[in-house]
C-alpha cells in the first residue's frame, strides 16, 4: 500500500484575527484584590478572584441569603468529617441564628457528634485498632445508640430526634458542640440516614436492627417533606438550598430519592439551589446533587477542605445578611 509523503504544514497560510474580536473568560476585573491586614470578612470575600470555584462559592452564598430572606429552607446534609475536622461550632451557630432550618446526616456523623459532646473527643486511629479488633468497641457509644434506637421505637420518632433528645437530657460537658442537640433544642428537623453494617455501633450484640431501620425510615419520610418545601414561595421568588457537605454516597442517594418523592407528590422544585462542598470530586454528589435534581445553573460545586470552606461560608453569609435587606 502506498502511503502519502507528508510535508510540513505551511503556517504562513493561517488565518488570524484581532484580539479585540475574541471573547475572554478572564479579565483584569476578575483578578484578586489585595486587602490590607485587619480587613473585614466582606472585603476579603470581595477580594477573591472572580473565577471558577469563587463564582460557585459566591453563587451559593447568594442563594442561601436569598432563601433566608424569603423564608425558604436551608438544609445541611453532612458526613462525619464535618465533625472530625472541628466544624460543628459553625453548624451549631448557623442553627441558633435561624439560618440552617434542617440537618440531614449519615450514621457516622451522629457517632462523632455524640462522642464529642459526651467525652470531649472523638475519632480513633483505625489503622491501629483494626489490627486487634478493638476498632469501634467503645462500650459507652454502643450503649448510647442502643438506647437511642429504643427511644425512637418507643416514641415512634426519628433516629435524629432520639439522639438529640438523649443528649439534651444528659446535658454532658460538651453539649454546646453537638449539632444534633442544637437541632433538637431549636425544634428543627435532624434526620439520620443509616446504612446497616456501616457504623461501628452496629457491632453491638444487643443493637436492634429493626429499630434502627424503622427510625431511619421515619427520618427519610421527614426529610422528604423538607425537600418538598425547597421550592419557591412565590412564582418569581427564590427557592431553598440543599448543601451536601462531605458525604460521597449516602446523603446524595438520600437526596435524589427525596427529590423524586417530593415531585411525585406535586412539589415544584424548579427554584431550588443545590451545592456540593467536599475535598474531592465524586460521582454521586456531582450527578445526584449538582446536576440531575436541579434546573441548569442552580447546582454548584465547591471543592476544598471543610475546615477552610465552612468558616469562609459562615463569614461570607453573615456579612451578606448584615447588608441591605438584612434579616432582623
Amino acid at each position: 500500500m502506498n502511503r502519502p509523503r507528508y510535508q510540513p504544514a505551511d503556517l504562513s497560510r493561517l488565518r488570524t484575527y484581532s484580539v479585540g474580536r475574541r471573547p475572554h473568560k478572564v479579565s483584569t476585573a476578575a483578578l484578586a484584590g489585595l486587602p490590607e491586614p485587619g480587613t473585614s470578612a466582606a472585603d476579603l470575600f470581595a477580594s477573591l478572584p472572580d473565577v471558577l470555584g469563587v463564582r460557585e462559592f459566591r453563587a451559593t452564598v447568594d442563594a442561601m441569603a436569598a432563601a433566608i430572606r424569603d423564608g425558604r429552607p436551608v438544609v445541611l446534609a453532612m458526613g462525619a468529617h464535618v465533625v472530625k475536622v472541628g466544624c460543628t461550632p459553625i453548624v451549631v451557630d448557623l442553627i441558633r441564628r435561624g439560618i440552617v432550618s434542617a440537618v440531614a446526616c449519615n450514621g457516622a456523623f451522629a457517632i462523632h457528634d455524640m462522642e464529642l459532646a459526651t467525652v470531649g473527643a472523638t475519632s480513633e486511629e483505625v489503622a491501629d485498632t483494626i489490627r486487634d479488633g478493638s476498632f469501634g468497641m467503645v462500650s459507652e457509644t454502643l450503649d448510647f445508640f442502643t438506647r437511642a434506637a429504643a427511644r425512637a421505637d418507643e416514641r415512634q420518632i426519628g433516629f435524629g430526634e432520639a439522639v438529640g433528645g438523649l443528649l439534651v437530657e444528659a446535658n454532658p460537658p460538651g453539649l454546646a458542640h453537638s449539632v444534633l442537640a442544637a437541632a433538637y433544642q431549636a425544634s428543627i428537623p435532624a434526620t439520620l440516614h443509616v446504612a446497616l453494617g456501616t457504623d461501628t455501633v452496629h457491632a453491638s450484640g444487643v443493637m436492634d436492627g429493626a429499630r434502627i431501620g424503622a427510625a431511619s425510615l421515619r427520618d427519610f419520610r421527614l426529610i422528604c417533606s423538607v425537600v418538598g418545601d425547597l421550592g419557591a414561595a412565590s412564582a418569581d421568588g427564590p427557592g431553598g438550598v440543599w448543601l451536601n457537605v462531605g458525604s460521597a454516597v449516602v446523603m446524595p442517594e438520600v437526596f435524589l430519592k427525596a427529590v423524586s418523592v417530593a415531585r411525585n407528590l406535586g412539589a415544584n422544585l424548579d427554584a431550588m439551589t443545590t451545592a456540593n462542598f467536599d475535598m474531592l470530586r465524586h460521582y454521586r454528589p456531582k450527578v445526584n446533587v449538582v446536576t440531575r435534581p436541579v434546573t441548569p445553573g442552580r447546582g454548584h460545586e465547591v471543592i476544598g477542605h471543610h475546615e477552610i470552606l465552612l468558616p469562609l461560608l459562615r463569614a461570607a453569609l453573615l456579612e451578606r445578611l448584615a447588608g441591605p435587606g438584612a434579616v432582623p
